[in-house]
């Protein structure tokens, strides 16, 4: 397994009765939210593992526990062998830089005073500085072209494009290099139904082969996935397949923002 998490938590003291109030908050006796009550799973080389989800079960919280972006309470995180729990300073760098994250909002994840070929140059010109300028701008325009957008593309700035181009650029950005894991959360939240669909193909070309975890709203977006957990309260609350999920839709149909499409 490339990834596995065990028995992951995560609790919030909750603030003026504002973080965790909602439908599917837990508390305990000293009025903590649990964002994250236990979550494991595992994600082999070259699987999409998706996670589905109501706003506000935990996913994102999940996801940025998996970067150490955020600490978890308790629990086990390994990453091609090594316990990221236990890693800091330049180990811990190092591991992270063999994960990429595309983040909800496309637009605040890009510089708005880069142009669109060094945004997405950018993970070239840290990590494999040795490649010459000329190399690394192909190798641009190719990512480029393989998310649906032409070379001209590089010379504007990230206000000059839609917010569906904009989520392909974060997208070009993230694997320009050919990093282990991809995690992508909520990739096309926010995108219109046409936006949304240019998203997808432009992630179905660019995930073929590569270890993915997709946190998605909609479970109609990730019908591919190899396997999908559905998180409830933080926890996981079933799992399986696209086609398997929709056999027991009715066990969510309290899950009214859960969209079970065909």
């Amino acid at each position: 397994m490339i990834l596995e998490a065990r028995e992951l938590r995560k609790s919030y003291p909750r603030v003026g009765g504002g973080l965790g109030t909602g439908r599917g908050s837990r508390s305990s006796a000293n009025d903590r939210f649990t964002a994250v009550d236990g979550v494991s799973f595992s994600v082999a080389a070259g699987e999409t593992f998706a996670i589905v989800g109501e706003s506000g079960c935990g996913k994102t919280t999940l996801a940025r526990m998996l970067l150490r972006l955020i600490e978890p309470d308790s629990g086990e995180l390994h990453f091609e062998g090594a316990d990221l729990l236990r890693l800091s300073g330049e180990p811990l760098r190092v591991k992270r830089r063999q994960m990429q994250m595309i983040f909800q909002d496309p637009f605040a994840s890009l510089n708005p005073r880069m142009r669109v070929g060094a945004i997405i140059a950018e993970p070239l010109e840290i990590h494999e500085s040795a490649f010459p300028a000329a190399e690394r701008r192909e190798r641009v325009a190719a990512m480029l072209k393989r998310v649906g957008l032409n070379e001209d593309a590089m010379k504007r700035y990230p206000h000059e494009f839609s917010g569906g181009q904009r989520q392909r650029i974060a997208i070009a950005r993230a694997v320009i290099r050919n990093t282990p894991i991809l995690l992508l959360d909520e990739p096309t939240s926010g995108l219109d139904a046409a936006s949304e669909q240019l998203v997808f193909e432009a992630l179905n070309r660019l995930m073929k082969g590569k270890s993915c975890m997709v946190i998605a709203h909609h479970l109609a977006t990730i019908r591919n996935a190899d396997v999908i957990y559905v998180v409830r309260d933080g926890a996981i609350a079933e799992q399986g397949t696209h086609d398997e999920l929709l056999e027991k839709a009715g066990l969510y149909a309290e899950l009214h923002e859960l969209q079970f499409a065909q």
